[in-house]
């Protein structure tokens, strides 16, 4: 099995920092932007910063961990379950950390929060592209990291992954495809169609171009995902969460993949709420994600102990 290594300079009580570092990899291709709507204020708090060895891509990755303040406090070495809070296109590993109060999150909900470095990945294999392996990194590499060096529930009930725009898409991309990792996932204001959207957002970038090669397009498009949901052996089934803003640019294909969901008679809980591609929206859905989690994670607990 291959391993995930920390880098020796973050060996150092994993460095704590204060999450406001502007991200390195950011383009700001005008034809790409989104208008990405922030809080008056920024939350900043101490968090753990790591780099994580990716043997896939052979290069380090950055990712935000934030835990509990009972994880410190805790004399009973009690385990956590874990969130994976992935970003947006043009986005980077401490955006959450900068813009929502994950702290806050961390200790209401008990649980550990992850949010990696998915730079403009669309949190795929790439096929064209081998330093952009970041279903292999999110869902392997990265899991078995958090697992050995944390005291986590190594168990797919005790693991959630969601996320915003690029990183809604990831998220269920990830999760309807291992669903022996993710038990629980969620979408906010997620592209679940890519094939919608050829010309945008550095996708071509990790695809090729849609023209030469739309079978490749589709078969990583979240909605075309579906049947591995609908046939999954895996008992019980997944929890989902997916939501968008009535003004949001994915406010369609949102609506089309629930609807197709409700068709193929896949559970799951969907919401339209005023709002548009903001953080203003992404920081407000997140408190009913984290709630959503919770119930899975507590659900997670009672059929550990079956």
């Amino acid at each position: 099995m291959k391993k995930t290594l920390l880098l020796p300079l973050t060996l150092m009580a994993a460095m704590m920092f204060m999450a406001t570092v502007a991200c390195a990899h950011t383009t700001t291709n005008k034809q790409d932007a989104i208008e990405m709507a922030a809080p008056e204020e920024e939350a900043t708090f101490p968090a753990d910063t790591i780099e994580v060895m990716s043997q896939a891509m052979g290069r380090t990755i950055k990712n935000v961990v934030v835990m509990p303040q009972q994880y410190f406090d805790d004399v009973e070495d009690n385990k956590y379950p874990v969130l994976y809070l992935l970003h947006g296109a043009d986005g980077c590993y401490n955006d959450w950390s900068r813009k929502a109060d994950l702290h806050r999150l961390a200790d209401q909900y008990n649980v550990i929060i992850v949010c990696p470095d998915g730079q403009d990945s669309w949190y795929f294999d790439s096929p064209i592209d081998p330093k952009m392996q970041f279903e292999t990194y999110v869902s392997k590499e990265l899991v078995e990291y958090i697992d050995s060096h944390y005291r986590t529930h190594a168990n797919r009930y005790m693991r959630a992954i969601t996320g915003l725009s690029m990183g809604g898409h990831g998220a269920l991309f990830l999760a309807f495809r291992h669903p022996d990792v993710f038990w629980s996932c969620g979408s906010m204001s997620g592209n679940m169609d890519i094939t919608q959207f050829t010309d945008r957002w550095h996708i071509r970038a990790r695809l090729g171009d849609y023209e030469n090669n739309p079978q490749r397009w589709h078969d990583h498009a979240v909605v075309n995902q579906l049947d591995k949901v609908k046939n999954c052996p895996l008992k019980p089934a997944q929890n989902i969460i997916i939501d968008d803003g009535l003004n949001d640019i994915f406010i369609k294909n949102n609506i089309a993949i629930h609807d197709k969901m409700v068709e193929m008679g896949i559970d799951h809980d969907f919401t339209v709420r005023p709002g548009r591609h903001s953080w203003t929206y992404w920081v407000n859905s997140l408190d009913y994600h984290m709630m959503f989690f919770d119930k899975a994670f507590n659900r997670g607990r009672e059929l550990m102990e079956k």
